[in-house]
């Protein structure tokens, strides 16, 4: 082999290696010299849902309207985390909704599950095992019942007993508990409306009637501001509904009349302040039991082992996850875990 040609050889041994060097750098890098961005597909199928036994489909669930912030602020969460399990708000075909057309509608199988501010009846859970299953309650959050009452109004507080014998009707003026003499006005949705009014005729009134003095509203928006325009109104609620209105306040209660424990992180927040700064929950006495009315809130099961009961109970225990107990927080209930 000549000089020249062992000379070309050579040189073309040693350019190939680093050809296929270069050409490997040039697809792990790409054409512009930089990593390469993953896609939105690629991001996408990286951020999979998580939530344990959670079914793919579409399913239908309504109930009670204490939940109308749960539906609106955290199942939303939940939809973006697992855009495969699509949750459809259904209202009952008639009536109003809450927690008793809700679990009407789940019986009924309108529904997969129902969301409800009070446990179930016997005679409810004797209806589905007609349709052939039995209802289960999931408690995920605890919840107060707050009273709300005019700014002008000025009395420490009342006993769970006042606030019976205001509305069955024995204390009619806000002189015979403390206040000025002025008729007491009581406001209250109709018992068909939910869960709410049950509970509050079930353990606070003790299954007595409301008094012939009492007024019926359909909302609690409706009801509040009647209280605002109205210095003898009083109104029950849902806390979360009542604790941050500027336009009422919340009074204290107590199982007697030498404890009042406000449903408000003391101090009260004055209403000049309002709305620049709210009153929050005072979670701790709803959580220890010391609030006198307190409920939870329960997610309702249909029991009969198909896909309906999955759904369920999936969307449950996700409540009862660190993130959903979170959420409840943040919506102004307070965590049951």
């Amino acid at each position: 082999m000549s000089e020249k040609n062992e000379t070309l050889v050579l040189f073309l041994a040693s350019i190939i290696p680093i050809g296929l060097v270069l050409g490997g750098l040039w697809f792990v890098f790409g054409k512009g010299g930089s990593i390469s961005q993953p896609t939105t597909q690629q991001l996408n199928s990286s951020n999979k849902c998580d939530v344990t036994n959670l079914p793919e489909g579409i399913f239908n669930y309504g109930g009670s309207t204490t939940w109308a912030t749960i539906r609106r602020d955290i199942d939303p969460v939940l939809q973006q985390k697992c855009p495969k399990f699509v949750l459809r708000y259904l209202d009952p075909p008639s009536g109003k909704p809450g927690s008793g057309t809700g679990i009407k509608m789940l019986i009924a199988n309108q529904l997969a599950f129902s969301q409800s501010s009070r446990s179930f009846k016997p005679e409810e859970n004797q209806q589905a095992q007609q349709k052939g299953f039995s209802l289960k309650e999931i408690p995920v959050a605890i919840d107060g019942i707050a009273i709300a009452v005019n700014h002008n109004l000025n009395i420490p507080g009342l006993t769970v007993a006042q606030i019976k014998d205001i509305y069955t009707g024995k204390i009619t003026n806000w002189q015979q508990v403390g206040g000025v003499n002025l008729p007491i006005t009581p406001l209250t949705r109709p018992k068909e409306a939910g869960g709410t009014v049950e509970f509050f005729l079930e353990n606070v009134l003790e299954k007595e009637s409301f008094g012939k003095n009492v007024q019926y509203i359909g909302t609690t928006t409706e009801a509040l501001r009647k209280v605002d325009a109205n210095p003898g109104s009083i109104y029950y609620a849902s806390a979360p509904e009542v604790v941050p209105q500027c336009t009422v306040k919340s009074l204290p209660i107590g199982r007697t009349n030498t404890k009042f424990i406000p449903p408000y992180k003391e101090p009260q927040v004055s209403r000049s302040e309002c709305p620049a700064k709210l009153n929050q929950l005072n979670a701790e006495m709803f959580r220890s039991g010391e609030y006198p009315i307190t409920r939870n809130l329960f997610v309702i099961v249909k029991q009969n082992n198909q896909i309906d009961q999955q759904a369920g109970e999936a969307y449950a225990n996700w409540l009862l996850t660190p993130q959903g107990q979170q959420l409840l927080e943040k919506t102004g209930f307070v965590r049951i875990k």
